[in-house]
């Protein structure tokens, strides 16, 4: 028992071999569940009788009517259902739409395609940014090349990656804009802000962002972040007319409600503390004073280390993780954005080495999207909401220490001058 309480301290047990084994289990059991999916599939909807790719269904028909000059309509659900039962039949289950009109600059050129092209040039794409930047992140580390080429392994088999795939989301390209922004912004502020500002077609995810730039002064990436989002505006009234942000915002408490408040996607699929109390039986006024407070440590835990850590990568893993806690509307396939968080730790630990329980808990963190809906569903314990709190907590220690380290170094210095 002692050996194992070491090993799980240590992360030890976590060899190379064994990473490599589970990733490639994974990703074998992701191909033949897609090659599965799609042989069983009748035209474009799968053997449940829905469309290939669910969600991507409602991006499809939101751009096809922005494509027909009828933008405003995707914020009216009996329209825009109306146009997902013309393309995948009578019977097929309602997704709606309730992105800002930013992500209609997406949806729209897609639609000109077919749908099953539209959704491979849409996964295949934005996979292809996510792993570039997670890519990127690893190169900047000391890792041997083989260590390196293993942590691509796994980062393709990251179990968001396939929830992702199935639901047709958006989760590869939010982790490629957050993860790249955070690899750039030391030596290139202005594209780090703009590659924030494209953030905002996810506005849950905009807590954590403007308050840590601000606490670290990146005055430069505010700008650029703040001229986006700007710029996306304008450039949303300009193709599809003033009245799309009217529609937008007479959508937004049916939205709340539904997603959040009603839970009309399924507790069990959200990944936020807002979700667990909801799912617990506690009252919306409770849920979001819980989530209220997580939120706020959260916030301001995370401004101070980036007001104080002198480690880009600690900063970058802190934020990521920081962005999904603070959300109250975090569905599994948005825990993509644990991917640059698991990176940036990776190369930290490259660096400086682990400490204790940080390979285990980057191991749960990786782990749990594969399992955290099926097991909320069944006991009511949200397993990758308590997986993020604990990383969030290590990554935190490990700032703390290592502050604590540097200040014994420059006491030391200066005992050592006197």
């Amino acid at each position: 028992m002692a050996s194992f309480w070491r090993q799980f301290q240590s992360g030890g047990w976590l060899t190379a071999a064994r990473l490599r084994t589970y990733s490639l289990i994974l990703l074998i059991a992701y191909a033949l569940a897609i090659i599965s999916w799609i042989v069983l599939s009748r035209g474009l909807l799968d053997i449940n009788g829905k469309p290939l790719g669910t969600d991507f269904a409602s991006f499809y028909a939101a751009g096809s009517l922005a494509l027909d000059d009828r933008a405003v309509s995707v914020y009216d659900m009996t329209i825009h259902y109306a146009r997902e039962r013309q393309l995948f039949g009578t019977h097929a289950p309602y997704y709606a739409w309730f992105y800002p009109p930013f992500f209609l600059l997406i949806a729209a050129p897609l639609a000109a395609f077919s749908y099953l092209s539209a959704l491979t040039v849409w996964q295949f794409v934005t996979f292809a940014l996510y792993f570039a930047v997670i890519c990127a992140i690893l190169l900047t580390g000391p890792l041997k090349r083989s260590h390196t080429v293993l942590g691509l392994l796994a980062t393709a088999a990251f179990p968001a990656v396939f929830i992702n795939l199935g639901h047709g989301q958006n989760g590869f390209l939010t982790a490629a804009l957050l993860g790249g922004a955070l690899l750039v912004l030391p030596r290139r502020p202005i594209l780090a802000g703009i590659l924030f500002g494209l953030l905002a077609y996810k506005p849950q995810f905009g807590l954590v962002i403007p308050v840590v730039l601000l606490a670290a002064g990146q005055w430069r990436s505010i700008g650029a972040a703040a001229m986006t989002v700007a710029a996306l505006i304008l450039g949303t009234m300009a193709v599809f007319g003033p009245d799309i942000w009217t529609a937008f915002a007479a959508s937004t408490e049916l939205s709340r409600k539904m997603l959040l408040q009603d839970g009309d996607v399924g507790f069990e699929k959200l990944q936020s503390v807002f979700a667990a109390v909801r799912m617990w039986g506690g009252s919306v006024s409770l849920a979001y004073a819980v989530q209220g407070v997580l939120s706020a440590v959260v916030i301001g835990s995370v401004a101070q280390v980036w007001r104080s850590s002198r480690d880009n990568d600690i900063k970058a893993a802190a934020l990521s993780v920081a962005t999904a806690l603070a959300s109250p509307h975090v569905l599994d396939y948005d825990l993509m954005i644990l991917g640059p968080a698991i990176a940036f730790m990776a190369v930290a630990i490259a660096k400086h080495g682990a400490r204790r329980y940080e390979i285990t808990a980057l191991a749960a963190v990786w782990l749990a999207p594969l399992v955290t809906r099926g097991v909320s569903s069944a006991t009511g314990i949200p397993l990758a909401l308590i997986a993020m709190i604990v990383l969030y907590g290590i990554i935190q220690y490990r700032d703390r220490a290592a502050r604590a380290d540097s200040s014994r170094l420059d006491s030391g210095a200066s005992n050592a001058m006197l």
